[in-house]
């Protein structure tokens, strides 16, 4: 049961959501179902210095994007 990031593209809101098989994903602002699915960025938590100086975070890989910093 991964918990997964979503932004709406109807009103731009950012939620997490508990997703299991057969969830249907809606936005809790406006209950769209347009939804992006983003990457998570709890997986690069910890020492992005060092990250960045061995050539980005894994998401640009070349230490210049928002995680990275």
């Amino acid at each position: 049961m991964p918990l997964r990031e979503f932004q709406c593209i109807n009103c731009g809101e950012k939620f997490e959501e508990l997703v299991r098989n057969g969830t249907k994903v809606v936005c809790p602002k406006c209950n769209s179902q347009e939804l992006e699915s983003l990457i998570s960025s709890f997986g690069f938590k910890g020492s992005t210095k060092s990250s960045a100086m061995q050539g980005g975070c894994g998401t640009c890989a070349g230490g210049h994007c928002s995680t990275c910093h």
